[in-house]
C-alpha cells in the first residue's frame, strides 16, 4: 500500500465510504469479501476510507465488484460525472445505448 497525495486520497475515501454505505457493509465485511484476511480487513478499508492509504489496482478492482461499482466510479473526481458513471453501469444494454446517442 501506497501514500496518496491529498487530492486522489479524498476522492478515493469519498467514493469508498460511499458505496460501502449504500450497501450497509461494515468495513471488515467488505474487506473479507474482497479477499483480505479477516484479521485486517477492517483495519485495511479504515485506513483507505481515511486516505492513510490507498490500495493497488487489483484490490481497487475486487472492491468496486464487492460494491457492485465499476472501478472508474471510486476514482472520479467530478460528483455528477461519477452519479453519470454509476447510473451508467446500472442501465440496461437500451437504456445505456440511448444515453450515448443522446450525449453524442
Amino acid at each position: 500500500m501506497s501514500a496518496t497525495n491529498e487530492g486522489s486520497s479524498d476522492v478515493w475515501r469519498k467514493r469508498l465510504k460511499e458505496a460501502r454505505l449504500a450497501l450497509g457493509m461494515s468495513q471488515k465485511q467488505l474487506g473479507i469479501e474482497a479477499g483480505l484476511d479477516e484479521f485486517v480487513a477492517s483495519t485495511r478499508i479504515n485506513r483507505y476510507e481515511q486516505g492513510v492509504h490507498a490500495p493497488d489496482f487489483q484490490i481497487a478492482m475486487r472492491l468496486a465488484e464487492v460494491l457492485q461499482v465499476p472501478v472508474a466510479f471510486l476514482y472520479c473526481d467530478a460528483d455528477e460525472m461519477a452519479q453519470m458513471i454509476l447510473a451508467f453501469h446500472r442501465a440496461s444494454k437500451p437504456q445505456r445505448r440511448q444515453a450515448l446517442a443522446a450525449l453524442q
